[in-house]
């Protein structure tokens, strides 16, 4: 797993787009604090540039680095949730502005698989998240059914855990400074 990660971020340093596994799906991802490297995201999937994307954090000290002010409840649905949970969080900060949602905020989820724990520890910056797919195409359910313009298009193929089906996808929330709470996805 060590050599994954030295190419993961070798890759991620140089700006370029990863394919690894995550706690959910497979996803590209990218340094979340370069522009260009969200950008190059954005034009893999063929996705509108404004749709938010998904951040991954490795721990709650690098959340609290990356949100001006984490709600207490966040916490909370964190300690309570039986699978992975993305929060959206108001006022993000050193993240790249394209990957912030015009209304200024971010969806974020703490890593709970291993790998990605380890890989966002040791590159220390948040990791963008966004399914192996073409925008308004399915969800691969595994590696095997990522499309081949995907697998053509980033730079590095996490060469693990290609045989595992994807779980279910997160649940998100929104949750606002003000305390309001909303359930975007169970």
């Amino acid at each position: 797993m060590t050599s994954e990660i030295n190419n993961a971020i070798e890759v991620l340093v140089k700006g370029g787009l990863i394919l690894y596994p995550t706690d959910t799906v497979w996803g590209i991802g990218c340094d979340a604090t370069n522009e260009a490297a969200v950008k190059k995201v954005f034009a893999l999937k063929q996705r509108n540039d404004s749709k938010a994307l998904i951040c991954l954090v490795a721990n709650d000290a690098m959340l609290e680095r990356h949100v001006e002010q984490v709600p207490d409840v966040a916490y909370d649905i964190l300690d309570l949730a039986t699978k992975p949970t993305t929060i959206i969080y108001d006022n993000p900060q050193g993240l790249a502005k394209n990957a912030i949602a015009q209304d200024n905020t971010m969806a974020i989820r703490v890593a709970s698989d291993k790998f990605c724990q380890y890989l966002i520890n040791k590159f220390k910056k948040p990791i963008i998240s966004t399914s192996a797919n073409i925008a308004g195409q399915p969800t691969p359910k595994g590696f095997s059914e990522i499309s081949t313009p995907i697998l053509k298009g980033v730079d590095y193929i996490v060469n693990l855990q290609h045989d595992k089906k994807n779980g279910p996808p997160s649940s998100i929330i929104k949750l606002a400074n003000d305390g309001t709470v909303k359930v975007i996805r169970e």
